[in-house]
């Protein structure tokens, strides 16, 4: 992967950012997906954004190899700290998990100011991602899900609007663990995830039942069978 050529994943990022956007992107690593979406023309500007100091270094080389330093700021903060409310109109986060995307977002509220759309794209934990975006007043309104070198990941795109618009013909507990979009298409690799991970709770609940009781292993017998319920309602 480089600037040229971005991996299938960020591929598909880079397919939800707006034309003639001014973009920042989070956890930039070798801020490869900035250059790409402005040599591109794709955007007019972007913020490469790093909190550690080696892919910082090497978010810097990449846009000085690419010519690219009049068009695209290199900083290093935390998060949401390397920009300036009003400053941007799409913001990326990608390979992060949905805890950490989540945090990144509520810490850096006040830099949301004039953002129009978000792409994220969490490697687990995307239920997180989704409760944000309803508790702040995102709507939630592509979903994609994808497979890469045996992994599987999802990207949410999200505006500002209706948040709770995508689960109004749903069971939101349910939209919100599986995706209300993706829950629509039930692709070939949405059903091939939902599937692992209903094998993989099938196999905690039974070393659950065949451990010493309490009432912690209770409660996460329960929570496992209710997702395990919900897994079958959203394959069905």
């Amino acid at each position: 992967m480089n600037a040229e050529k971005l991996s299938d994943r960020l591929e598909a990022v880079a397919n939800y950012i707006p034309e003639g956007a001014s973009l920042a992107d989070i956890g930039s690593d070798h801020a490869y997906l900035p250059c790409n979406v402005v040599k591109k023309g794709t955007v007019t500007m972007a913020i490469a954004g790093e909190v550690a100091e080696g892919p910082f270094q090497s978010a810097i080389e990449q846009v000085r190899e690419e010519n690219l330093t009049e068009k695209i700021s290199v900083r290093k903060g935390d998060g949401l700290e390397v920009i300036q409310p009003g400053e941007v109109d799409c913001i990326t986060i990608a390979g992060m998990g949905g805890t950490l995307i989540s945090t990144i977002l509520e810490q850096g509220k006040s830099k949301l100011e004039g953002v129009s759309r978000l792409v994220l794209q969490p490697n687990v934990g995307s239920f997180a991602v989704r409760k944000w975006l309803v508790d702040s007043g995102w709507e939630l309104v592509k979903e994609e899900i994808l497979e890469e070198d045996g992994k599987i990941y999802e990207i949410l795109v999200a505006e500002k609007g209706e948040p709770m618009k995508p689960y109004q013909h749903i069971d939101f507990d349910i939209g919100i663990l599986f995706g209300p979009f993706l829950l629509k298409e039930k692709s070939k690799v949405f059903i091939e995830k939902w599937n692992g991970e209903k094998r993989n709770w099938e196999r905690i609940l039974k070393q659950l039942d065949e451990a010493v009781q309490n009432d912690d292993t209770e409660s996460k017998r329960q929570e496992l069978k209710m997702k395990l319920k919900m897994a079958e309602e959203a394959l069905q």
